[in-house]
């Protein structure tokens, strides 16, 4: 909502301009202070919003020979790259990504971990990955109360990293991968997953009950996989559920 409202206040047609949204959180190298930078690509009118800040008197800060401008008290600042790229986010995300484009900072192409773990079917509508420590975050958080058995804390340390997709093609279709070591921690982590969800199951509302129920677990060699469908009109009234609001804070 803060990107649609900040790209908007830009004068920009977000329908008509924006092909792709891609997102990358990452650690500033100071600190381990998270930030989020994102990247558009489309067919931007640059020419036009450009004048519109120098209209409202919008001044630019310049790195090299990109200029990053603040988008109008929305907190977010943004540079075009050219008339089809456009990084967008706080002004020092997007100073970090200018510097990994320019090979002052290592760039996500260097990382071949999180390069593996992108899923071979790109097509799909949405698709993310996550290292190891946001994975086991990740996974912390949606196993709940299950994750204070031993097990968990000793399996959590042998997350590798994950992905999911996610199509709207025909309903709404999630995939997730959790990669481990080997056959025994996929096969602990699946376990206690589908405790987890015995656990919700047990307060949870009819919408979600279903839900819970077409969520199938299980671990595939040294990889934990979770897999889920729904109808539009079943997830449309998945996504106003406690559960769902939980899960995803």
């Amino acid at each position: 909502k803060s990107l649609q409202d900040a790209l908007q206040h830009s004068g920009m047609n977000i329908g008509q301009s924006i092909d792709q949204l891609a997102f990358a959180s990452f650690r500033m190298p100071k600190g381990d202070v998270i930030s989020i930078v994102g990247i558009a690509s489309g067919q931007f009118n640059t020419t036009d919003i450009l004048a519109g800040f120098k209209k409202r008197k919008l001044k630019g800060t310049k790195i090299r020979n990109t200029i990053i401008y603040p988008m109008g008290g929305t907190g977010m600042d943004v540079a075009f790259i050219d008339q089809t790229t456009m990084v967008f986010g706080s002004l020092e995300a997007v100073k970090s990504a200018l510097d990994s484009r320019d090979g002052i900072a290592p760039s996500f192409l260097t990382n071949n971990e999180m390069q593996n773990l992108i899923p071979i079917q790109q097509n799909v509508a949405v698709w993310s990955i996550l290292d190891a420590q946001g994975t086991r975050t990740m996974m912390q958080s949606v196993v709940g109360q299950a994750s204070q058995v031993a097990d968990f804390d000793t399996v959590k340390k042998r997350l590798l990293g994950s992905r999911y997709t996610m199509d709207f093609e025909h309903g709404v279709k999630f995939n997730l991968d959790v990669l481990t070591p080997d056959v025994m921690s996929a096969a602990t982590m699946s376990s206690l997953l589908s405790a987890a969800a015995l656990y919700k199951k047990m307060g949870a509302t009819p919408a979600e009950k279903t839900a819970i129920d077409d969520t199938n677990i299980t671990s595939k060699a040294s990889t934990l996989e979770v897999h889920f469908a729904a109808t539009d009109n079943d997830f449309a009234t998945l996504l106003n559920s406690q559960l769902f609001q939980s899960v995803i804070h």
